[in-house]
């Protein structure tokens, strides 16, 4: 899927207000950013449109701000680690209102290559609201503060919201560009042609609890990839479906059916779905979830009535690495078990070490995968980690994203 949208460098950015859309939606613990990979990922574009000399306003939402704003959601932080990075002062306009006087002020203090940092835009209340409403004067408001206008926020991209989709209609009206920054273009690229153009053998990989939350992706996964590997909670659905017993595990009771389908589907197109050949069980959830737990290997077709599946065994860990070596490009979402417990973790850390160790182009779709493939130390192994867990999955299923399409073509 070739990505044929403007881009920063299709426009002349020097002595204009370009509004950027970020993702700094970063982990906060006592105020203090634990992870920044979301930050980093933002400072090629950044810096890009600083060096045209832009006058660079940047907004990005943070949390879920559920009870209206609150401190403890406010980028100032964001603002602070910005200036660090960038070697400059990020201004920051601390106004609940997103939009508002303090904003406007600033904004029309801005000398070419200034940056000021806009409050978080869920602050103001009507920037998630559903696509057909999506605070219209919300997004009329972000378009008067600049005049041309940058996605960079891949991992909002599937959401038709004010700061992402619906401000570039007001931007266009007044003649300015809606381009896309270097991140949206990377993910777009990697994950474009991992499926639609992936050099092969392709192996996609998905796990996580829920059937129902990738059942498209499968779906499309299978006319694409040569090899789909099923693991985490849904593979015990797809076991279920196949009539083995699976004792107390996580079931999709509604989907079974579902499973059985897309089982007859592969075998129908000769494409290889894998499921755990052994399975390690427990007797119940553990309580808290990273505390010690008894566990036992049995194989997938013996599980107890009375245990419970929660991580990949050693046989299926050997079977699901066997297809990662053998692949050309590798896309992957979802954990394998239960991996916040170190016990229930090390059917994750095995796909990961095989995805560390292939030469294929590994894709990582965001979410629990980053951040198992990040805490193992095998980051910078990959060929590409998304910054969007839903994007990513969006993405997969063959979905046009609202923060894509609403950006100008070529």
């Amino acid at each position: 899927m070739g990505l044929n949208k403007k881009s920063v460098d299709d426009f002349n950015a020097s002595g204009r207000r370009v509004l950027v859309r970020c993702d700094f939606n970063v982990p906060l613990k006592e105020g203090k950013i634990t992870d920044e990979t979301r930050i980093v990922a933002a400072l090629p574009t950044i810096n890009k449109l600083i060096a045209d000399g832009a006058k660079v306003i940047l907004c990005s939402h943070l949390g879920k701000v559920k009870n209206g704003p609150n401190e403890g959601e406010s980028l100032a932080p964001v603002a602070a680690r910005l200036s660090e990075k960038l070697g400059k002062e990020v201004k920051f306009v601390a106004d609940y209102n997103v939009t508002g006087e303090a904003a406007t002020a600033a904004v029309a203090e801005m000398k070419e290559g200034d940056v000021v940092l806009l409050q978080n835009t869920r602050f103001r209340g009507k920037e998630e609201t559903k696509p057909e409403e999506a605070g219209e004067a919300f997004a009329k408001e972000l378009a008067d503060l600049a005049d041309d206008y940058v996605c960079d926020a891949f991992g909002s991209a599937h959401r038709a919201h004010a700061s992402v989709a619906v401000v570039t209609k007001y931007i266009t009206e007044k003649g300015g560009t809606n381009a896309v920054g270097y991140l949206m273009q990377k993910e777009i690229q990697f994950l474009g042609n991992a499926v639609e153009d992936p050099v092969r053998p392709f192996v996609a990989i998905l796990g996580g609890a829920k059937v129902a939350d990738k059942l498209n992706v499968i779906n499309n996964l299978l006319e694409k990839c040569d090899t789909l590997i099923i693991g985490g909670g849904m593979a015990y659905t797809f076991l279920k479906a196949k009539g083995y017993e699976i004792g107390t595990s996580l079931l999709d009771d509604s989907k079974v059916d579902y499973c059985k389908e897309m089982l007859e589907k592969a075998d129908a197109l000769g494409k290889k779905l894998l499921l755990p050949v052994d399975t390690v069980v427990t007797e119940a959830f553990p309580d808290p979830i990273d505390a010690e737990i008894a566990t036992w290997t049995v194989d997938s077709d013996k599980i107890p009535a009375d245990r419970m599946g929660m991580d990949i065994g050693p046989k299926t860990i050997e079977l699901y690495s066997e297809a990662v070596a053998a692949a050309k490009t590798v896309v992957w979402n979802g954990p394998m078990g239960v991996f916040e417990n170190p016990i229930l973790a090390k059917g994750t850390k095995a796909v990961a070490a095989a995805l560390a160790e292939t030469e294929a182009t590994t894709i990582i779709g965001g979410g629990d995968s980053a951040a198992a493939v990040n805490q193992l130390g095998y980051g910078d192994k990959m060929s590409h980690i998304s910054t969007g867990g839903g994007a990513s999955l969006e993405f997969l299923e063959g979905k046009e994203l609202p923060g894509v399409a609403a950006a100008d073509d070529k």
